[in-house]
């Protein structure tokens, strides 16, 4: 990493150029990576998780796709027990995840039986093209390598004219050549300007995008008001916040005055006919 500094800049992405090798070294660590974290949260078993966004889904994402809209095929991303779908599990038909923990595993998701597979090392997906009218990848990218393969990946399984709703952090969330407390060993932000630059060779629609995670604005409005931050109510005043200070965006957010704005941004998306 003697190019750091470059990584830090944000214009270029620090794993996506690896070796087969690289990757597998990668993968090795993150694997069960965050399961490892869930289990420390968890205390004693998978009934104590708990699962926090679901709110944030719905405002900035969920919310922007049509209710009465059913997916006959719905793939999730690194969803872990997939809970992330509960607000909309009554419009799926059938799902699929793609999870490399063996511990992070749901046997039903409401009147679904998901089904499980695990990652390739190289991120290719093992489903034909145009397989799925609906992806979720929700923090999920930042874990992985090879980003931009990944996302062309997720790109060609999708359907013409399906929905892809993409969450990741978009600062380097510390400096990940050190320990850092509460997140895997390999996990860094990723610039939107390389989200935006992608959906544009890609030609995908940018139905909406949305900057959130704006953690200063929970600390101050939760001295003044009971709030719950997984509250949609809350959700609702981050997005305002979040928009007021994107202006002040720095993927290597290093003092606290680059930490006033959002940490994070969604896409909601849908691929075209061509």
């Amino acid at each position: 990493m003697d190019n750091i500094e470059e990584f830090f800049s944000g214009k270029k992405l620090y794993g996506d150029d690896f070796t087969i090798d690289q990757i597998k070294s990668w993968y090795s660590a993150e694997e069960e990576g965050y399961a490892e974290l869930v289990k420390k949260k968890s205390k004693s078993s998978k009934d104590d998780y708990r699962y926090i966004y679901n709110s944030m889904n719905i405002v900035f994402g969920f919310g922007y796709i049509d209710k009465n809209r059913r997916f006959s095929n719905a793939l999730g991303f690194g969803s872990a027990f997939g809970h992330e779908f509960f607000p909309v599990i009554d419009q799926i038909d059938k799902l699929t995840i793609i999870e490399p923990s063996e511990y992070l595993i749901s046997k039903t998701l409401g009147h679904l039986q998901p089904k499980y597979v695990k990652p390739e090392i190289s991120g290719k997906l093992s489903f034909e093209d145009n397989s799925f009218d609906f992806i979720t990848c929700f923090s999920a990218l930042h874990h992985v390598p090879n980003v931009g393969f990944v996302l062309s990946e997720l790109t060609r399984v999708l359907k013409p004219d399906g929905i892809m709703i993409i969450r990741e952090p978009i600062r380097t969330m510390g400096d990940w050549r050190y320990v850092r407390n509460g997140l895997t060993k390999n996990e860094r932000g990723i610039p939107y300007q390389y989200f935006d630059a992608f959906f544009d060779e890609k030609k995908l629609e940018v139905i909406k995008k949305t900057y959130c995670d704006s953690n200063f604005a929970y600390q101050i409005i939760s001295k003044f008001l009971p709030i719950k931050r997984d509250s949609i109510l809350y959700q609702k005043f981050d997005k305002v916040i979040s928009k007021i200070f994107s202006f002040n965006i720095h993927y290597h957010a290093n003092n606290s005055f680059k930490k006033l704005a959002p940490a994070s941004v969604f896409y909601v998306l849908k691929k075209g006919y061509n």
